[in-house]
């Protein structure tokens, strides 16, 4: 029974811990007056609203396009190369979006080598040609797409071989061809697969920060940065937390509901894969260059602009400083996945061992976070752990004539619990997708045998599960690694990670500096990408 307690504790603390920070900006946003909100609305709340809904818009309309084309044809079609492109297709989910906004900036800026070619072969001045400007809206757009498709590829794909072939051939037999019978019966029911993609991909754009806030696009993730830390104001940076955490709230109910309500069931016992096409000739060389060009424009040539721009930078990664920037990476990620993975198996068995009501509360508090951007989570931390240090401080002061300083906010423990509120949703879905090949005999065979409910833990689901927490442990350890927003505004002084050094020298307009750390990056996020690339070669 006290095994039972404690879980029951951790459980019910980790919710609470993922409750705080939107709880506390609330209370921050609604105490701190409406004069500056009303401030914000005449000036720049507005353009805030729609720079954020067009950059939503743009990303959903492009990752829709390019990973349901795309999992359509490697999964419908046979044409050379298809097994390779399947594979690659999920590769530039490793890029971080600002470090392929770094790479394409210093290609097709106007100092660039592409514009500098033009002007030398053609002789135009500044003023005499067109190019399309890649610091805008639409260039944020087209980073965000290109590393965020493949959440929709995956999981429309995953749809498409799930599916049986017996609908698809009756909409034949009516007289269908295949892109007719693609778009009336597929597709319908890969609706929920494809929306659950979409809106992750939307999730993650509205999250974004270190690639608006290198284009200078003024959305609510910088607005936020901007409030807190160039104007100081406390009260203007929680009320537009509170704007961006309700939209995210939003979304994320609209993704369960429909997730809810959007089923297909298959008929009968059998279960016949779909029929695939093999193309020839032009068809062939079109599906090609249509898988081709993501994996090209997301993955290939920005690896090549980085590793040139790396050799030309004069950063020495083996340096002291560069070592330290390392060290730091690697401290934060690895503390917190496996605290952030310890919460998610208290979680998570506490749901398994006493199912009802009060687990599945905890459960769903634990996964709010995933909806919730990195800056609002900083935001809803900070407000109320500063006024705690300040507190404490003004007592130890009048009492004992000592300072205290900033023992809550100035050390690199809140900004861990800032990481396991945001990333507790991808540990514990990773936990219970292992969890569930668990048996509940195996439970009771244990519990027959004298072991607690501890005992059981540790002796049976662990040594089970070691593959799922291992997979776990790599997803959140990437994730800290490109995590930005939240690191910037929260990170201890003279504490700086990759990301930090990247974004800090991108900001200085040292882009080939900035390709140091962002290569480290990119390497680290290829270890759960090629994970994912092992599954996908399984089919």
């Amino acid at each position: 029974m006290s095994g039972t307690r404690f879980l029951a504790a951790a459980a019910y603390l980790v919710a609470a811990a993922c409750l705080l920070p939107m709880v506390a900006v609330v209370l921050a946003a609604v105490t701190g007056g409406t004069d500056t909100i009303s401030h914000l609305f005449d000036t720049v709340l507005p353009r805030y609203v729609m720079t954020t809904l067009i950059l939503v818009v743009l990303v959903a309309v492009g990752t829709l396009a390019i990973g349901v084309g795309a999992a359509w044809l490697v999964t419908m079609t046979r044409f050379p190369g298809v097994r390779f492109l399947e594979i690659a297709l999920v590769l530039p989910l490793a890029f971080p979006a600002y470090v392929l906004a770094y790479a394409y900036t210093f290609v097709l800026d106007h100092p660039g080598i592409v514009q500098s070619t033009l002007r030398d072969v053609t002789g135009w001045g500044p003023r005499d040609y067109w190019f399309p400007e890649i610091r805008s809206t639409e260039g944020a757009a087209l980073m965000l797409i290109l590393v965020l498709y493949p959440y929709v590829y995956l999981l429309a794909r995953a749809a498409f071989l799930q599916q049986s072939a017996s609908a698809f051939l009756a909409a034949r037999a009516l007289g269908k061809n295949p892109l007719q019978a693609f778009w009336t019966v597929s597709l319908p029911m890969a609706r929920p697969a494809i929306a659950g993609g979409v809106l992750l991909a939307i999730m993650e754009t509205i999250a974004d920060f270190g690639t608006v806030a290198y284009f200078g696009v003024q959305t609510f993730a910088t607005g936020i940065y901007t409030s807190w830390f160039s104007m100081g104001d406390r009260a203007a940076a929680a009320q537009l937390a509170l704007c961006l955490l309700g939209f995210a709230l939003t979304l994320a109910v609209i993704e369960r509901t429909q997730r809810g309500r959007a089923k297909y069931y298959q008929a009968g016992k059998s279960h016949a894969s779909l029929p695939v096409a093999q193309l020839t000739g032009w068809k062939s060389g079109m599906a090609i260059s249509l898988c081709a060009v993501p994996v090209l424009l997301g993955f290939l040539l920005p690896v090549f602009i980085l590793v040139e721009m790396g050799l030309e930078s004069e950063q020495n990664l083996l340096s002291r400083r560069y070592i330290g920037f390392i060290q730091n990476s690697l401290t934060l990620a690895g503390t917190a996945a496996v605290i952030t993975v310890s919460a998610a198996i208290c979680v998570g068995f506490f749901q398994r061992l006493r199912p009802g009501r009060g687990s599945a509360t905890a459960g769903y508090l634990a996964r709010l976070g995933y909806a919730v951007p990195g800056g609002v989570i900083a935001v809803g931390l900070l407000v109320p752990f500063a006024s705690l240090d300040n507190a404490l401080d003004s007592w130890m002061r009048q009492t004992f004539d000592i300072s205290t300083g900033l023992l809550l906010t100035g050390s690199i423990w809140l900004l861990i619990a800032a990481y396991m509120v945001r990333f507790m949703a991808a540990a514990l879905s990773a936990y219970e997708g292992g969890q569930s090949t668990v048996h509940a005999n195996m439970d009771a065979a244990a519990r027959s045998l004298g072991q607690t409910p501890l005992g059981t833990l540790r002796r049976v689901h662990l040594p089970i599960l070691t593959p799922s927490l291992l997979t776990a442990l790599l997803i959140v350890f990437v994730d800290v690694m490109k995590e930005l927003p939240a690191t910037l505004i929260m990170r201890p002084f003279n504490f700086d990670t990759l990301a930090v050094q990247a974004y800090r020298l991108a900001s200085d307009e040292r882009l080939e500096g900035a390709a140091v750390p962002s290569l480290v990056i990119l390497a680290v996020g290829l270890l759960p990408v090629i994970l994912i690339c092992r599954q996908v070669g399984r089919r």
